[in-house]
């Protein structure tokens, strides 16, 4: 008898551990997207800025500093949404529409969302922030697999009055789920766009669903636009001039194994002059838009807090993987010429901290953004498509890993489908969808053996680079040179070494030869002009 009840006990408990085995809840997903946010912006990859959430996150997370994105807003949020390169979702340069299906301005039906296929895993779906992968309304995210939005349908605008025209002939729309919405009074989009996110994780509890939040934050996209009490923590700080401020991040980001020891700094950059040329006044107006600027991040990190926060008050903490990075390098683009309406260029002309200003922080400030990189925003070479990516889940990420091995938006489609376990379907809604292109980012974060994809590509604007290993093929528009680097050991890309290794230079070129048709991509001269937005 004692041994049948052994037994019996035995079977129960086996049955027991089964059923919790079958029934173990599957982790909540949120990807947290910042905007135009240069390589060393936050405070755990060089900065001073006040990043306390996200460098929580990065303790007891992955870090991975060899990161990349598509080097521009839109095809970025293309191919992170879908796991395919942009050209191949259809966002192969921007908004704006064109006769080539790899550059239609919108997301096609050959490729299918996070949202979308997590949705067919039992998942309740949401988002908040910045869109622009199509400005149409049969294009709005929630016809892309969100069960709930609010957010900028366009690629950016004033952060307190969002709606408001920066270029002639604009029409810029804040949505909520498939409507139009009109921002109120006390509006700044930073917090605004947060306060959902976080409605949408209080209110999925009720549900009893795991869900999927993308949080794509416009900031700290320009133009410069803060709130005073952020700002003033920051006045006053970036008067040493950009090149001690680059020479004092690189120092630190040495110091904390983000770049290698031996790392050189760029050059600065010769759209930026000698600090010391400049006058008092001049000197002033650099701190004013810095100081803005890091307030823009600073505030973004306290809204990640909020929703990090939502996330312990309603007792999904533990079982919820976060995963933060940039959509491209920083942006040194500035408010000028004939694309702005006027009183959008002669708001340009005031202080970064007036809130009626329109502007940007250009050249030298993107310079410090980037430290140690190499260009900006829309050029393939480092300082355009290197982002900081830190994941952060306690039921998955038992401790801190930091990896420098080389990974892409396209992984993130992979990464949480595999968390999910849910399939990447062959068809959708009676199309077929094309295979994903990435690879899951799971065994990495469990600290196990991860193979990585065999090369990366990039393609924006005419500007072209292969990533294999330690090697880096890049090409600048119009040149069209191709040069090769060793990532590894010359993470500025200073030390072109193409006439020191011809077959490897030749191999990585076919490589690139290869894949550029088959991902739709069109040589930049060969393409048509495009029309609509930006």
């Amino acid at each position: 008898m004692k041994k049948l009840f052994t037994l019996l006990a035995l079977g129960c408990l086996a049955s027991i551990g089964f059923a919790q085995k079958k029934i173990a809840k599957k982790p909540n997903i949120i990807i947290i997207l910042a905007d135009d946010m240069g390589y060393s912006d936050i405070n755990c990859f060089g900065s001073t800025i006040q990043t306390p959430n996200i460098n929580d996150m990065a303790k007891t997370g992955l870090v991975m500093t060899n990161f990349y994105n598509a080097s521009r807003c839109c095809p970025s949020r293309a191919s992170l949404l879908t796991g395919l390169y942009q050209h191949q979702a259809g966002v192969g340069d921007m908004v704006n529409t064109r006769t080539e299906p790899g550059y239609q301005g919108y997301l096609n039906h050959n490729c299918v969302t996070i949202a979308e296929v997590l949705k067919t895993g039992g998942y309740n779906t949401y988002m908040a922030g910045k869109w622009h992968v199509g400005t149409a309304p049969e294009n709005w995210p929630v016809k892309r697999g969100f069960d709930h939005y609010f957010g900028l349908i366009d690629g950016a605008g004033s952060y307190f009055n969002p709606t408001a025209p920066y270029r002639p002939n604009q029409h810029l729309t804040v949505a909520l789920d498939d409507k139009p919405f009109t921002p109120g009074a006390n509006w700044y989009s930073t917090d605004n766009y947060a306060d959902y996110a976080v409605k949408y994780i209080k209110d999925n509890k009720a549900t009893g669903k795991p869900f999927f939040l993308y949080m794509a934050f416009t900031s700290p996209h320009w133009p410069l636009h803060a709130l005073p009490e952020d700002i003033a923590k920051y006045k006053g700080k970036f008067m040493k001039g950009w090149d001690v401020l680059r020479e004092e991040r690189l120092q630190k980001m040495i110091a904390l194994g983000i770049v290698p020891k031996d790392t050189k700094l760029s050059p600065r950059d010769p759209n930026v002059p000698e600090w010391n040329s400049l006058t008092e006044a001049e000197k002033v107006d650099f701190d004013d838009k810095m100081a803005v600027y890091s307030a823009m991040v600073d505030r973004m990190d306290q809204n990640i807090g909020r929703i990090r926060q939502a996330l312990k008050e309603t007792g999904v903490d533990q079982n919820t993987l976060i995963m933060f990075l940039s959509d491209n390098g920083a942006s040194s683009e500035y408010t000028k010429g004939n694309g702005f309406l006027p009183e959008i260029l002669a708001a340009a002309k005031k202080p970064a901290s007036d809130p009626t200003s329109f502007t940007t922080y250009g050249f030298p400030g993107a310079n410090v953004s980037n430290t140690p990189l190499r260009l900006f925003k829309h050029w393939e070479y480092e300082g355009g498509t290197a982002t900081p990516f830190i994941a952060n889940g306690p039921s998955i990420i038992k401790k801190h890993i930091q990896s420098a091995q080389p990974a892409h938006l396209i992984d993130l489609m992979a990464t949480c489908l595999d968390a999910a376990g849910v399939a990447y379907p062959k068809t959708y809604n009676g199309s077929n969808i094309t295979p994903t292109e990435g690879v899951s980012l799971l065994p990495l974060m469990q600290g196990k053996v991860w193979k990585g994809n065999n090369a990366l590509f990039f393609e924006h604007e005419g500007n072209r680079a292969v990533r294999q290993g330690d090697w880096k093929l890049v090409s600048q528009y119009p040149e069209n040179k191709w040069q090769l680097y060793n990532i590894k050991t010359d993470r500025a890309e200073l030390t072109d070494l193409s006439a020191q290794y011809p077959d490897r230079m030749k191999a990585m070129i076919a490589l690139y030869d290869e894949w550029a048709p088959s991902a739709g991509v069109v040589p930049f001269d060969k393409l048509g002009k495009g029309k609509g937005d930006l």
